[in-house]
């Protein structure tokens, strides 16, 4: 029998319909770890790995760096934890290729034009440097970092249907690209037999919902996971007693006008939840838009960290989430907002006058995003609860 979770984060999910793997609910965003990039914040190894410690800890296996954070030096890092503990196989590994990490050691390398860009040869040469810092003979999940619009679709998909044979590489990942060429990166590895993207990450908060337009839709057509990184507003979620008072030393403006208006619809229904951090509450309110939706929560911080687990005690209403919806105007744009409508079966009815004039339909809707407040609890957490003195 597994031993009852020590917090929620260690009651895991299957990915998504396209991928197998049991993951926990928040990701552990990697960015900050290291002190290569003052742009990134700067903290020590020993800071690291007690971030790391905590994450694991608390049942977390679900980690996500990238070749391009701090110089290599986050991979670096990870490696040496992973080794040190001895957990590697416990461990799911994201990361990413794209970016040149090399731009620092322009003497001994004074070509670079290859070391970044999609095209295979940086392909190869990012996974192969991303195993060496890693210590690992390869990675769970691997990402297209961004889309460098130059090269072929087909060339990006054979490339990487390699790794995967190769078994450097398990399952794909693509990051803030668009869901045009997504989709049509999936239909043609579908057409070809290759493996194709299981997970696609970008920027979603209550103050960027830009991603429901196209990516939300594409990634619900293609059964992808998503990875939502600035879901903790990056800072900028401050309740009002502490705006303008905060001395974090990083220089922060003060909150422009959406930011605060944001801010304060988060409170209110923070307040009304009881809870303190508005960023638990943001947490929350992703995970209530997607089914497989995955926050990357990163930080300097371990009890920052401690506080946005407890993101997953919280279930929003309906009209909390219709609360934070409205905190910001939002268009879906063409062709969803001309009289063609958005998906009934997200909305759950038929918003296209010429096509609702015919005939009242009844619309099977989408999964529904898992309500951590109402899981059944399992065997093991029932008896750690209330232990059976067990006779001989």
């Amino acid at each position: 029998m597994a031993l009852p979770p020590p917090t929620r984060l260690g009651r895991y999910r299957v990915l998504s319909p396209a991928c197998g793997l049991r993951v926990s609910p928040l990701q552990l965003g990697c960015m900050s770890l290291g002190n290569k990039t003052k742009p990134l914040g700067a903290i020590s190894k020993e800071q690291a790995f007690q971030i790391l410690d905590t994450y694991y800890d608390a049942g977390g296996n679900f980690l996500d760096t990238a070749n391009a954070y701090h110089g290599g030096q986050s991979e670096e890092w990870i490696g040496e934890w992973l080794e040190g503990r001895g957990c590697r196989e416990d461990i799911i590994i994201a990361t990413k290729y794209t970016a040149n990490t090399e731009h620092g050691m322009i003497e001994q390398h004074p070509i670079q034009v290859n070391r970044a860009g999609n095209s295979a040869k940086s392909m190869k040469l990012g996974i192969d440097n991303s195993l060496r810092r890693l210590r690992t003979d390869y990675v769970d999940v691997f990402y297209v970092h961004w889309w460098d619009w130059t090269t072929p679709v087909p060339e990006v998909m054979h490339a990487l249907n390699r790794l995967v044979e190769s078994g450097k590489v398990l399952y794909l990942g693509i990051s803030d690209t668009p869901a045009w060429i997504v989709s049509k990166a999936n239909e043609y590895a579908r057409a070809h037999g290759l493996a194709q993207f299981v997970i696609y990450q970008g920027r979603w908060s209550p103050a960027a919902r830009d991603i429901e337009r196209d990516l939300v839709p594409m990634a619900r057509s293609e059964g992808l996971a998503i990875a939502a990184w600035g879901a903790l507003g990056q800072g900028r979620f401050q309740r009002r007693a502490d705006r303008g008072t905060r001395a974090d030393g990083r220089g922060v403006a003060a909150l422009d006008e959406r930011e605060a208006a944001v801010s304060d619809a988060l409170e209110k229904v923070a307040d009304d939840l009881g809870v303190e951090n508005l960023t638990s509450v943001a947490l929350a309110y992703v995970m209530a838009k997607y089914p497989w939706v995955y926050p990357i929560v990163g930080g300097r911080k371990v009890e920052h960290l401690i506080a946005n687990i407890g993101a997953l005690e919280i279930h929003l209403t309906e009209e909390q989430i219709q609360q934070l919806d409205a905190a910001l105007p939002f268009e879906y744009g063409e062709p969803g907002a001309f009289f063609f409508g958005l998906d009934p079966r997200v909305w759950g009815y038929q918003q296209n006058f010429h096509i609702e004039s015919a005939g009242l339909v009844d619309f099977v809707p989408h999964a529904a995003p898992v309500d951590m407040t109402s899981v059944r609890e399992s065997d093991a957490e029932a008896k750690a609860k209330n232990p059976v003195k067990l006779g001989i």
